[in-house]
């Protein structure tokens, strides 16, 4: 099928699948997700930098539908290749840190989050600096897991800095 082999049609679909989810059509964008996961792994193999962009977006629509565990598992299988094919400080593997972060928040898994969210900042500040957006983004996601642990002092310090940054 032309779908398969096609990586503007690939394209298409995946923005589809966004498109969709975005509505808040979940189910419907997790079967588009699948669909263009599958066609990529075929045509471009598992490591390849859409087929794990296709990993990380059936793992949001995954974790749309309040399955965080099994949203965590993709998470976890994107980051590690991501790790692998890209390194350690890509744009696409700090992000899937934070993606991994955001599903283990969802099961209250606040303090592995936060381990998390703390590593993503740190590689941001070092490679991006203090002011990035993205490092600052960082910032308020550890601010906000720090929050829902109570300590507040601390969620202060840190946002803080992001509003003294802009």
């Amino acid at each position: 099928r032309l779908f398969e082999l096609d990586s503007d049609s690939l394209k298409y679909r995946n923005m589809l699948a966004c498109a969709v989810g975005g509505q808040g059509r979940y189910g419907e964008a997790e079967k588009l997700h699948r669909q263009c996961l599958e066609a990529r792994k075929n045509a471009l193999g598992e490591a390849h930098p859409s087929t794990l962009t296709s990993i990380d977006c059936l793992a949001t629509a995954v974790q749309n539908q309040a399955r965080y565990r099994e949203a965590e598992k993709l998470y976890r299988q994107c980051l590690e290749a991501r790790k692998n094919a890209l390194g350690e400080v890509h744009p696409d593997t700090l992000a899937s840190i934070g993606n991994l972060a955001l599903a283990l928040d969802g099961q209250s898994r606040y303090g592995e989050a936060e381990e998390l969210y703390r590593q993503c900042l740190e590689t941001m500040k070092n490679a991006l600096g203090e002011t990035h957006p993205y490092t600052l983004g960082s910032i308020n996601n550890l601010a906000t897991a720090v929050l829902i642990q109570g300590r507040y002092g601390e969620a202060e310090e840190l946002l803080r800095q992001c509003l003294e940054a802009e």
